[in-house]
């Protein structure tokens, strides 16, 4: 299977960044570097600038100000793709450079624009204004420079490096070992290779491996390049059991074709072949809306929770108002999902076979196994469930039994938008259920605003497949506008 092939396959992610790590350094780092800087600027007007000024100086409340407006200049950061691994890991500083001073030049035009409109005379003077422009770049850069270097430091002596294994007869694989080797600040530390031993300088024979079986059982990698197209398939396939990332080596032929997201490792160009682009500074990304729009959600659910609880206990006074069901997550993490009671107590947490099973043996139902079939067929419903209790049904048809699961969005557990989350007993139905469990599972998600219950097990986790390889900030927003849509019209809701 060669690469093209590899790369309209759907299962590849990561099993951990520890770029993320650099990555929150800088976020930290460019939030110092703007609020010092526009600080400087108002000091350089009121003290450094001889010419007389006409108005009440208050850096103080000037400098409050601007550290709520912090959000409009990471958001400007991150549209420029400075925090991009491309940007970050080019040995050639200038591209860097040039997005911020552009990123500089615009975020100040941005706050300008909002202070106008919110007229809070934010800039009392326009010196105030040009002399941001110039400190922000200027701050930005000795920071950013600054961590930058520690970073290397760091790296060069092998802390936090992530463990590499190469695979490949081909003499690519010779140069690649030369340039990992050669430059650790690339984050990266050879630990394995299955080669011709030819291939393999003779410094690094030690870590020869005869098979690739062998080498991941001794080696545990982080990564994995193969340098050949021999065996993809197999290879690729290891890698994402493991959670391994996978990177490929590409002929000339396939660098003309700028398929996957090309790296270099020293001189050697690699390819990332990857499914879903909710990796790296992404990841911040999305971590960061489920705060600020779960924390919004959270606080505007809080009294209708209250409510459901309180009915709860009038209609149960005995029984638990809450649920709690271990489910699956990101790189097959169990979490503790919860939910608001809408079943009996007597068949709460138990599998869907075990209740109607114990409901024959009470005599409640007379087949349990045509409520089985019948339950499974449907996917995963049934009309007139014996198990749920009334106010059960109108949570469930409203989706309100699902409010509980904020505060799993806010404790990190899973995301406001992505696929649905696991049972563990689940997955014997998913037979390649890897991609599922590459992301964070979602409180809502294409599956459900596509039907929801309308649709088939098997449809529902081909959409929530095409999300995690087609996920956008854009894709997310669409979804939840969707979502409230769908719980307002109680389409496919059942």
């Amino acid at each position: 299977m060669g690469i093209q092939r590899l790369q309209n396959r759907q299962e590849v992610f990561i099993k951990r960044d520890t770029g993320i790590v650099f990555r929150v350094a800088l976020v930290i780092g460019d939030i110092i570097a703007i609020v010092t800087s526009f600080l400087y600027a108002y000091l350089i007007r009121t003290h450094l600038d001889s010419r007389p000024y006409y108005f009440v100086a208050n850096p103080g409340k000037f400098l409050l100000a601007i550290m709520a407006l912090l959000p409009v200049w990471i958001f400007i950061l991150f549209a420029f793709g400075l925090y991009s691994k491309r940007i970050l890991m080019d040995r050639s500083r200038l591209p860097e450079i040039w997005r911020l001073a552009v990123a500089s030049i615009v975020g100040v035009m941005a706050i300008i624009t909002v202070d106008f409109f919110l007229d809070s005379n934010l800039f009392p003077v326009r010196p105030i204004a040009l002399y941001a422009i110039l400190t922000n770049f200027l701050s930005l850069v000795l920071i950013r420079s600054i961590i930058k270097y520690i970073r290397k430091r760091i790296l060069r002596k092998k802390i936090g490096l992530q463990k590499v294994l190469i695979i490949g007869n081909d003499p690519s694989t010779s140069r690649l070992i030369s340039n990992i080797v050669g430059f650790p600040e690339e984050g990266y530390r050879l630990v394995g290779v299955v080669s011709r031993v030819g291939l393999i300088p003779k410094d690094f024979r030690h870590l020869r491996f005869s098979s690739l079986k062998q080498a991941l059982a001794r080696t545990k990698p982080d990564v994995i390049f193969q340098t050949d197209e021999k065996s993809t398939e197999y290879v690729y396939r290891q890698s994402i059991e493991r959670h391994i990332l996978y990177y490929s080596v590409p002929t000339e032929s396939t660098l003309s074709q700028n398929m996957g997201e090309l790296e270099l490792i020293g001189t050697t160009p690699v390819i990332l072949v990857k499914a879903t682009p909710l990796i790296g500074s992404s990841k911040a990304v999305k971590r960061t809306i489920d705060l600020i729009i779960g924390g919004l959600i959270f606080i505007f659910a809080l009294i209708p929770m209250v409510l459901i609880y309180l009915a709860q206990k009038l209609t149960s006074p005995k029984s638990p108002a809450f649920y709690s069901q271990i489910r699956l997550t990101r790189y097959n993490k169990r979490v503790k999902i919860y939910k608001f009671r809408s079943m009996k107590p007597e068949y709460s947490g138990l599998t869907p076979e075990d209740a109607f099973k114990k409901m024959k043996k009470q005599g409640i139902i007379k087949d349990a196994k045509k409520y089985i079939n019948e339950y499974r067929k449907n996917g995963d419903y049934l009309e007139n469930d014996p198990r749920i209790t009334k106010l059960g049904d109108f949570l469930r048809k409203s989706s309100l039994d699902e409010l509980p699961q904020l505060i799993n969005v806010l404790k990190g557990d899973i995301s406001l938008v992505g696929p649905r989350a696991l049972i563990p007993s689940d997955l014997k139905n998913y037979g390649d259920r890897s991609l599922l469990l590459s992301v964070k599972s979602g409180l809502t998600g294409l599956a459900q605003v596509s039907g929801r219950r309308d649709i088939s097990v098997s449809e529902r986790r081909a959409l929530d497949i095409y999300y995690v390889q087609n996920w956008s900030v854009r894709f997310d927003f669409q979804i939840l506008f969707r979502t409230i849509k769908a719980v307002i019209t109680g389409k496919g809701a059942k």
